[in-house]
């Protein structure tokens, strides 16, 4: 195993725990590695929150896709291109998601300086995290409730979350190709349907 081509997976945090134990004892070592892992984890954030993308079609479901609707955000699929070892630092932290099976979602909505980015990531194993900036902590007594809403099924609780600058879900349970991750504002210590319209939603 050649360590210097694990940086980018290492970079998206996909690699196995005696992988990225041996991988940090050679970077402790390993200059060249250092300087590449700095550049990629810096690409991957300019991504996942620098990108405006257009808006998507018009395929959100019933119930709480619906209420989405009414103020669509823009969902930004990151391309999956073909690992190749030679590619720049520059495209391999996109790459590397397609080479490690991670998928990248974004959505942005308002046009205000700072407006609601939330970026989703899928793993290989289909569990996923939810990463969301420039949302306000939710009211006193109210919590946020993110949603995982399968293609043709009803949306299922996934995770409470306060809100306020960054804030990363990990959300429950496995998240299958297509599906929705929206989230809504709810009581205190969350529900088990949501009962408001979404303050964001984005198709994985």
């Amino acid at each position: 195993m050649d360590l210097h081509e694990l940086t980018p997976a290492y970079a998206l945090d996909a690699l196995a725990a005696d992988e990225a134990e041996a991988y940090e004892e050679h970077l402790a070592q390993c200059e060249r590695c250092r300087a590449e892992l700095a550049e990629l984890r810096e690409t991957a954030a300019a991504l996942a929150f620098g990108a405006v993308a257009p808006p998507p079609p018009p395929r959100l479901r019933a119930g709480i896709l619906a209420a989405a609707a009414a103020e669509r955000p823009n969902v930004v699929p990151f391309p999956r291109r073909p690992w190749t070892l030679r590619l720049t630092a520059a495209a391999a932290a996109v790459a590397a998601c397609a080479a490690v099976g991670l998928g990248v979602w974004g959505a942005t909505r308002g046009g205000h300086a700072e407006a609601l980015r939330a970026v989703v990531v899928v793993g290989a194993d289909r569990h996923a995290t939810l990463t969301v900036s420039g949302l306000g902590r939710a009211p006193h007594g109210k919590t946020y409730e993110a949603w995982v809403i399968p293609r043709g099924q009803a949306a299922r609780p996934a995770g409470l979350f306060a809100g306020g600058g960054t804030v990363v879900v990990h959300l429950r349970g496995l998240v299958p190709s297509g599906a929705v991750v929206a989230a809504t504002v709810e009581r205190a210590g969350g529900v088990r349907t949501p009962t408001t319209s979404p303050v964001l939603s984005t198709e994985t």
